[in-house]
């Protein structure tokens, strides 16, 4: 029976969720023993050295989201079997601390990015930048695009008549890119006076000139909470960071059967396709523009929505991530 060490900073983490927590059934159903590990954050060296015992236990270990120093990830390497390397941002960079701020490009994150793709047999990244970045020092990369599960949403239960509902949803630190549509949104608000902005989060923004809904992020109910909006927005500037994020707020729109506007960056672009299942916004008129056409006609939100729903069912499907992602580690386990 092959043993499995998924390690990561922050379990409970989204992406670490996602990514991680998804195969953790499915690895178990397959025969695999597996164990879902904090790594603490400093502590370099020790950290691993501390842990020998459980790189020997295991057949493969995934390492989240984690960068190593070089003699660091030369120790892991001679400790353990077979190790992957998974990310889904762009963590060779840091993310801006401010709007219109470029990413912080530091020599020695580049390092630890280029050590720990070294140190692993294969790297899985979730967007074609992460991996074209990783391709650099990593042996093998394999694209396994973050995905979602359908059927723990259902189609948006709001009707075609009424107050239309802008839905954004996120963490803290990525409010400041709801800055980027708040002038859209003042002059829609204007002309729409009844039209709300959702945010799903644990904090808000507060924009008096628009009105903003307020509702407590929860894994238990930011389902529903996306199925009684009507249109989902993901606002990104263009740099580094950006350009590796894995657009999963849009899939889940999509999965909730919300058509999507959005920022043409990154993995967006393919998320989704314009005029299909959503629309690209560059600058505040084009979002003004393009958030009204969606907001005035409920037959396109409902033509958009469908295209979407399919859309994300076709090409993010959670089955086939999880059966891609196991044979990898498969692989890697009998290599």
């Amino acid at each position: 029976m092959p043993n499995a060490v998924l390690l990561g900073y922050d379990l409970d983490q989204p992406s670490f969720r996602h990514r991680m927590r998804s195969l953790v059934r499915p690895l178990e159903g397959a025969g695999w023993s597996v164990r879902m590990e904090r790594f603490p954050s400093g502590r370099y060296g020790l950290r691993t050295w501390e842990r020998r015992e459980l790189w020997r236990w295991a057949q493969v270990v995934v390492l989240h989201q984690i960068k190593l120093s070089a003699i660091e990830a030369r120790l892991l390497a001679a400790l353990s079997n077979r190790r992957v390397f998974d990310l889904d941002d762009a963590i060779y960079v840091r993310k801006p601390r401010r709007l219109g701020e470029p990413a912080d490009d530091s020599l020695w994150r580049r390092r630890k990015f280029a050590a720990t793709c070294r140190a692993v047999d294969a790297v899985a990244a979730g967007n074609e930048v992460l991996a074209s970045a990783a391709r650099v020092s990593a042996r093998a990369v394999e694209v396994l695009p973050t995905s979602i599960d359908v059927s723990g949403y259902r189609p948006s239960a709001a009707g075609v008549d009424g107050p239309v509902t802008i839905v954004w949803i996120g963490s803290p630190e990525n409010l400041m890119y709801l800055e980027m549509i708040r002038p859209a949104m003042a002059r829609l608000t204007i002309r729409h006076p009844e039209l709300k902005l959702r945010v799903i989060c644990s904090a808000f923004p507060n924009w008096p000139e628009v009105n903003v809904e307020r509702v407590l992020w929860s894994e238990a109910t930011e389902a529903s909470s996306l199925a009684a909006g009507h249109i989902g927005v993901m606002p990104l500037s263009d740099d580094a960071w950006a350009r590796g994020k894995c657009a999963f707020k849009l899939l889940q729109y999509m999965a909730a059967s919300l058509p999507c506007v959005t920022s043409p960056i990154g993995a967006n672009t393919e998320a989704v396709i314009d005029g299909i299942n959503g629309f690209h916004a560059v600058g505040s008129l084009e979002w003004e523009r393009n958030l009204e056409r969606l907001v005035v006609s409920a037959p396109l939100r409902a033509r958009l929505g469908a295209n979407g729903h399919a859309h994300v069912a076709k090409r993010y499907s959670i089955r086939t991530y999880q059966t891609q992602y196991l044979a990898l580690l498969a692989r890697l386990a009998v290599a």
